[in-house]
Formats: structure tokens, C-alpha cells, sequence
């Protein structure tokens, strides 16, 4: 028995309908050979079969089967099977994923070694490596649930942060699944996530716990895949001082996987359950129920929606070939064509193409308008599908013209550059969309205001749109920009008027200046001559002056530089005096320098070289502030 693929399925499965026609078909065929000789009513039915025998109807007996396998081959194909998917790159995943680790003291439990809480370490670790899209967040979770790390796209930051993770960092001990799983619920519900994937990893829960835990997976619109982690048979929980955990009556604790009611949470979930196994096996389970679903894409045309898949069809018509060849060798190729074509009748053409028609064209053929697209096409398609032919050829002047349709009306006139007649078009919609393409219509046009309350519009209708909002932010800074220039132009002109305005006053004044300086240079001529007269006498009396003075003078100068070098010698002094008292100082600074950086190391030695320490330390801060809000579960388990 052959197997076939998970995925096989048929992208076409209508054609197989046309298998019928092949049943009536052989059934007639049949009937005919029957009827075909007159012997058939003289001899009897068991005689005729073995005495009409010859070559003729042995050849005559294999266009039968050759019909049916052909016929079925090209059913097969044309229905489209397929079982591989194909990559698409116009989505963007937006798919919210969290990690729920179970970090209560039974996760220290042996049956499986190490112990449970590596192995599960080791599998979320392969499994965030596993799921390569959207975010993925981390929550554990003991007597109280804490979260990690926030919803992120850098698988680096769990897979650091997981190794330090162990139920001795808790900061309360126990175990409440509940709490854990609500505080992942919330971080997908916070980042805007309305489906999601929740990936718990534990070793059991309490019988106690189911009620609430089931009211909980029936409400969430989450997924919830679990991974049981342990055996049936259980084990002794091992503490890091190397003793086991023993109840109040000193009896060893002994957990044990209740694989059952795990599994039970997961149907109520939604979700998947997989038992921890040694390969890979397990973790491919729980990421293959959410790989293709629960997705979020930019773009919501439901045109673009649905998964697209590599049809093997095509491939099956090479089996078709020898029977093609077998064929053509006895005529039955020809003979078809012959009368597929006397059957097929000419397409009319219309009075308006024949009157339109040039004289070199071949008789009954109708003029084709539209470049790209024969003659013999056109009248096969309507109007938008003639619109669609020019759109593809990237003639879109001749496909704006023949759409009918306003999406793609707007969309060719769009391409076409004719922006205004686009936004008419799109303005038709009182849709998200057809704000954000009236917007970007109206944004190429150069009407700014216009595109930003288009923008506004779409954003009323979808306030979760993040084209239209980062296009919105575009246009508004372009805006800014042109306001900003205008006004830099603006009082660019206001400079140049105002400059020009001081020129015209300066050359007023500097015309009504010159008409007085003659008078002034008169005036300043005869009074040069008297004080040239008054300076020569006053030149004898000034040179006699200054000799004395100068005498005066010489004496002074020698008793000042007598003075200064006494005051020299003593300022050399205190600043030999000051340099060794500051070299004493630098001394005692570098002997105090190196007490506090011995000190220093000596501290940093004391620090516990422990990744979790700073996790350790968060969650106890946390707690801390929790304890007085919430009051205590009765249900949680100690272990």
C-alpha cells in the first residue's frame, strides 16, 4: 500500500466530476462493440466471444483502456494534487507565543535523568529555536507566577535566560499552574494579540487544581499546547544539599506524571499534548499545531488569504506522452484536431469592429483596440478582464478606461499617475482601505491636508492599521517641512525689503552729508594754521620738559629693579617649598587610591558568582508587593 503525505490533498477537487462523462462513455462503448456485428443475435453469448477473434479487434480493443487512463491522468492533473507548501514572503507573522515553565520542587524529581528540571530546560530551549516566527515570551512559575522576559523576536534572550531558571530562585514555593498560564494570557492580551500559542511545560498537576484549570482553558482564546515531563512511576525529589524532600510525617515525596489529565487540559485548550521523549519528536508536535495557524497578516484582502502550495500536476502530464505517441502513430491525434475544429465555430464580430475594420486585416477578423491583447481573445472577456489583461502589460491608461470595478479602477489610474482621478475613485469606499489608498492618492497629488484627514479616516476604521499610521506620520513631517520653508522664504523676501529700505536711507544721507563738507573743509583749513603756529612754540617748552623727567626717571628704574630681584629670590623659594609639600601629597593619594581598590576587589570577591542572582532578586521584589493584594490559594501545591 502506497503512503502518502501528511498534507496530500487536491487544490482542484471539482474536476473530478468529469469523470463521469469516461463511465457513460465506456458504457456506450461497450454497448456499441456488443452490437457492432449481426452475429451477435444468431450465435450464442458463450460461442461469440471465441469464435469472433482476428487482429481487428484486438487493436480495436486498446483505444478503450488508452481513453480511460488518458482521460484519468488529465482529471488527476487538472484537479491539482499537491503536498508541499510554498514560502510566501508577503506575509508578516504576528503570531504571539508564550513559554510556561514549571519551576515547583518536583522538577528536581529523578526519574528521568539528570532530573526533570534539565531535560525540560533543554527541550524549551530547542523549542524556541524551533519556532523561528512571531514573538515569544517567557513566564515561570512556582507558588507564584513571574514573568522572564516581555514578548520579543531575539530567541537569544530566552535561551539566556533559561539556564539560570531552577525553583530554588523562587520566591515562593509551591505550585499554581494557574497563575502561571494567566499571567501569559495577559502578556499576549497586553501586546494586542487576539490569538495566540501558550507552550506549558510541567510534570503534573493536583486533582484539586482541574476545576479551575478547566474554567480557565474554556475562556482563554488561546491555544494551549502542553509537554509532560516525567514517568507514571515517579521518583525522589533530590535537593541541591543532596536530601530527599520528605513530607511533615517524614515520608519521601514521590510526584508522579498524570499523563491523563494533562492530556485532558489540552483537548479543553485546544491545544496539543506530547509526553518529553529523547529526540525532537515531541517538541515538532507542540510547534506544528501553531506553525500555519493563528497568524495576523499586514494585509487583509481576502484575495491574499489562505496558504499556497506546489501543485504537482503538471508533472503528471508527462505520463501522458507514450500514450500521445501511440496515438499519433495510429491517427487518433489527427482525426481529434480535424474534428475539434470543424466543430468549433468562429467568434462574430461586432458591426461597429467590422466598419472600423482596415482593409488589410483578414476577413471576418475583428480590429483590436487594446495593444497587447490578440483579436481573437477579446471578445471572451468582459471588461474588467480586458482591464486586467492591459493592467498586467502594464498598459494602464487602456486599463483604467476598461475597469469596471473601482478597486482596480483606482488601482491602474494610481499606476497610471493620475492621482486626482484615483482619489475620486478610492473615495467611492467607506472602508479602512479605501481611505489609506484615497490617502496615498491624495499624498502624491500634493494635497497634504487632504491625504492626513484620509489617513484620519482609516484609522478610525481600523485603529490598529500600521501603514496608514506610518504614512500618516509621513505626510505630516513632509507638511512640517514645506510650512517650515515657507516661512523661512517668507522672511527671507521680509530681509530683503528691509535691507533694501536702509540702502535708499544711507544714500539720502550721504547726498545731504556731502553738500556740507566744503563748508567744513574751509573751516578746518584756517583753524590748522593757528595750531601749527601754537604747536611750534609749545614744541621747545615740551623738549625741555622731558630731559628733565628723563633724568628723573633713570634713578627710579634702578631702585625698582633692586627691589624685584630681592622679591624673585624669595618667591623661588616658596615654590620649591609648595612643589615638595604637593609631590607628599600625591603620595598619600596614591597610598590612599590603592586601599580603596583592595577594598573594592575584596567586596567583589563576596558577590556569588550566579547568573539568576539579578531574576532571583527581581521576583523578590515583586512578590514582596503582591503579598498584601492577593489573598493565599488553598489549592496550590507545596511541591
Amino acid at each position: 500500500m502506497m503512503l502518502l503525505p501528511a498534507d496530500f490533498h487536491f487544490l482542484r477537487p471539482e474536476w473530478f466530476y468529469a469523470l463521469i462523462p469516461l463511465l457513460i462513455a465506456v458504457w456506450f462503448v461497450k454497448r456499441w462493440r456488443a452490437k457492432a456485428t449481426g452475429w451477435q443475435g444468431v450465435i450464442a453469448s458463450h460461442l461469440y466471444q471465441h469464435l469472433i477473434t482476428g487482429k481487428q479487434q484486438s487493436v480495436t480493443s486498446l483505444f478503450v483502456p488508452f481513453l480511460a487512463l488518458t482521460w484519468l491522468l488529465g482529471v488527476i492533473a487538472l484537479a491539482g494534487p499537491t503536498w508541499e507548501r510554498i514560502p510566501q514572503p508577503v506575509y508578516q507573522v504576528k503570531t504571539g507565543h508564550v513559554l510556561v515553565l514549571d519551576m515547583s520542587l518536583s522538577m528536581r524529581a529523578t526519574d528521568i535523568a539528570p532530573d526533570r528540571l534539565s531535560r525540560a530546560k533543554y527541550k524549551a530551549i530547542d523549542l524556541v529555536n524551533l519556532i523561528d516566527e512571531g514573538d515569544m515570551g517567557l513566564v515561570a512559575y512556582a507558588g507564584d507566577a513571574f514573568v522572564i522576559s516581555p514578548l520579543t523576536e531575539d530567541a537569544n534572550t530566552l535561551n539566556a535566560l533559561l539556564p539560570g531558571l531552577s525553583p530554588e530562585i523562587m520566591p515562593v514555593a509551591g505550585s499554581d499552574p494557574v497563575q502561571g498560564l494567566r499571567l501569559a494570557e495577559t502578556l499576549l492580551t497586553n501586546a494586542g494579540f487576539q490569538n495566540g500559542m501558550l507552550y506549558w511545560i510541567t510534570d503534573g498537576v493536583e486533582i484539586s487544581q482541574m476545576k479551575e484549570l478547566s474554567d480557565f482553558l474554556s475562556e482563554t482564546p488561546f491555544k494551549v499546547n502542553i509537554l509532560g515531563v516525567g514517568t507514571a512511576e515517579g521518583a525522589p525529589i533530590k535537593q541541591l544539599n543532596g536530601e530527599l524532600l520528605k513530607r511533615n510525617n517524614g515520608s519521601i515525596v514521590v510526584p508522579k506524571l498524570n499523563a491523563g489529565a494533562l492530556q485532558q487540559l489540552s483537548r479543553q485548550g485546544g491545544g496539543t499534548f506530547a509526553e518529553l521523549t529523547a529526540n525532537d519528536a515531541d517538541i515538532r508536535q507542540l510547534s506544528a499545531t501553531g506553525r500555519f495557524e493563528n497568524r495576523e497578516t499586514e494585509d487583509n484582502d481576502n484575495n491574499n488569504q489562505g496558504d499556497e502550495w506546489r501543485e504537482a500536476g503538471p508533472y503528471l502530464l508527462l505520463l501522458l506522452l507514450p500514450i500521445a505517441a501511440f496515438a499519433f502513430k495510429r491517427g487518433l491525434i489527427f482525426a481529434l484536431l480535424v474534428s475539434v475544429t470543424l466543430t468549433l465555430p468562429t467568434p462574430p464580430a461586432s458591426a461597429q469592429e467590422q466598419q472600423n475594420q482596415p482593409a488589410e486585416a483578414p476577413e471576418g477578423a475583428p480590429q483590436n483596440d487594446m495593444p497587447g491583447l490578440p483579436w481573437w481573445k477579446k471578445p471572451f472577456l468582459n471588461a474588467d478582464q480586458q482591464g486586467l489583461e492591459a493592467y498586467n502589460a502594464s498598459q494602464f491608461d487602456a486599463a483604467s478606461s476598461n475597469f469596471e470595478d473601482p478597486a482596480w479602477k483606482g488601482a491602474a489610474q494610481y499606476r497610471e499617475g493620475d492621482y486626482a482621478a484615483a482619489a475620486e475613485t478610492y473615495a467611492q469606499f467607506d472602508t479602512a482601505d479605501g481611505y489609506y489608498n484615497q490617502g496615498n492618492a491624495l499624498a502624491r497629488a500634493g494635497q497634504l491636508d487632504a491625504a492626513i484627514a484620509a489617513y484620519n479616516k482609516a484609522l478610525e476604521k481600523r485603529p490598529t492599521f500600521p501603514d496608514a499610521k506610518d504614512n500618516k506620520a509621513l505626510i505630516e513631517k513632509l507638511k512640517e517641512q514645506q510650512d517650515q520653508q515657507q516661512q523661512n522664504q517668507q522672511n527671507q523676501q521680509d530681509q530683503n525689503q528691509q535691507d533694501q529700505s536702509q540702502q535708499d536711507q544711507q544714500q539720502s544721507d550721504q547726498q545731504e552729508g556731502e553738500s556740507g563738507q566744503d563748508q567744513q573743509n574751509a573751516e578746518q583749513q584756517n583753524g590748522q594754521n593757528q595750531q601749527d603756529s601754537q604747536q611750534n612754540s609749545q614744541q621747545d617748552q615740551q623738549n625741555a620738559d622731558q630731559q628733565s623727567e628723563q633724568e628723573q626717571q633713570e634713578g627710579e628704574q634702578q631702585d625698582d629693579q633692586d627691589a624685584q630681584s630681592e622679591e624673585q629670590q624669595q618667591q623661588q623659594g616658596e615654590q620649591e617649598e609648595q612643589h615638595a609639600q604637593a609631590q607628599q601629597g600625591q603620595q598619600e593619594q596614591s597610598e590612599r587610591d590603592k586601599e580603596t581598590q583592595q577594598r573594592l576587589n575584596n567586596l567583589l570577591r563576596r558577590v556569588p558568582d550566579d547568573p539568576a542572582f539579578l531574576l532571583k532578586r527581581k521576583m523578590q521584589l515583586e512578590a514582596q508587593k503582591r503579598q498584601y493584594r492577593r489573598p493565599p490559594d488553598s489549592n496550590r501545591s507545596d511541591w
